[in-house]
């Protein structure tokens, strides 16, 4: 968890996706995070973790469905959903979190 919360501690947004490999949405998942990277840039920090690889993390925050998408913000959950969901949600999510 150490690592994780290295990772979260960040001034800029993160997006995390909780995904399977195995499961059918898992492209999709991916590929919208991939197009949130692409819009948005250095302005957000973008990460996708595998369920399977990442038992003891996924139980902690309580994944129970998948894709799971959160934004952190300096540390803290700021928003969560589980359910696939287009770049243009993920989006307008973190823009509000995107300091100028």
């Amino acid at each position: 968890m150490s690592v994780f919360g290295d990772i979260i501690s960040t001034n800029k947004p993160v997006l995390i996706v909780f995904y399977a490999g195995w499961h059918y949405l898992a492209k999709d998942a991916t590929d919208s995070i991939q197009q949130v990277a692409d819009s948005l840039g250095d302005a957000v920090r973008v990460i996708k973790i595998d369920i399977d690889k990442n038992k003891e993390l996924t139980q902690k925050l309580k994944i129970n469905g998948i894709p799971t998408y959160m934004i952190f913000h300096k540390g803290e959950l700021v928003w969560r959903i589980e359910a696939l969901q287009p770049s243009a949600n993920l989006i307008n999510a973190i823009k509000s979190f995107i300091e100028s």
